[in-house]
């Protein structure tokens, strides 16, 4: 068993866990910390370590962030710390931790993960992978191809970030019923739907574990929309899988 381990950096939370490369699955339970408020850089970095430690882990670390990543640089930061904007977190977590760091948008690590081990498996065409959470996080995958960094959640619904209004965090703070949730999540997909006429939507993110509660009041589209199969571990197996290749 080839194990790798994977953080899942959320605007909320901060877990990890060794990952099962072969399996697409946790090699133990994960370890959750709450998110260092407020959250910088380096205290972020130190929330991270004390997670890797606790599993005495040596070898490569992959990381999610939730905000655009390219080439391991933070370049923006809806959900944390305004301090990340231009860090070159991966060259941080590295020093941190004192391990090979890779880090990536969360939002693709899940949707890669959901591609190879999940509910996107085998499936060509265009699919979109969207994570509901603090925010709402997107990966666009075209016949398994990932375009990276699409950050969809901030595309403007009724004059505001599509997420203000959509999100599960939307959902706790405004108090919504499921049936009055599904309708925002609705509107959204109408957008997400007319702009990229994916033939599968895959919806994630804590929110995915209650599939049951949401998904059934959703109107008929032409996208098939299905739950996330690796539900919220999907940002940890994503990050392993990107460290493992890198």
């Amino acid at each position: 068993m080839t194990t790798v381990f994977g953080v899942d950096i959320g605007g909320s939370g901060i877990k990890g866990a060794p990952v099962d490369l072969e399996a697409g699955a946790l090699a133990q339970e994960r370890l959750k910390v709450l998110t260092p408020h407020p959250s910088g850089p380096e205290a972020v970095a130190a929330a991270v370590q004390e997670v890797v430690r606790s599993f005495d882990h040596r070898g490569p670390v992959g990381l999610t962030f939730p905000g655009v990543v390219v080439d391991g640089r933070t370049r923006t930061a809806a959900n944390v710390d305004k301090g990340w904007i231009g860090r070159d977190a991966a060259a941080l977590f590295s020093d941190t931790l004192g391990l090979p760091a890779t880090v990536l948008n969360d939002a693709d690590a899940a949707g890669v993960a959901e591609m190879t081990h999940g509910a996107g498996r085998d499936r060509g065409g265009v699919v979109l992978v969207l994570t509901f959470g603090t925010g709402i996080g997107s990966a666009l995958f075209s016949d398994g191809v990932l375009v990276p960094n699409t950050e969809l959640g901030h595309l403007e619904l009724r004059g505001k970030d599509a997420e203000r209004r959509a999100s599960s965090a939307a959902k706790e703070r405004h108090d919504l019923s499921w049936a009055d949730w599904a309708g925002r999540v609705d509107e959204y997909l109408d957008l997400v739907e007319m702009l990229f006429s994916p033939q599968l939507l895959i919806i994630g993110g804590g929110v995915s574990r209650k599939h049951d509660k949401f998904l059934p009041l959703l109107k008929d589209r032409t996208a098939e929309v299905v739950p996330a199969l690796l539900r919220n571990d999907a940002g940890i197996v994503g990050a392993a899988m990107a460290a493992a290749q890198h």
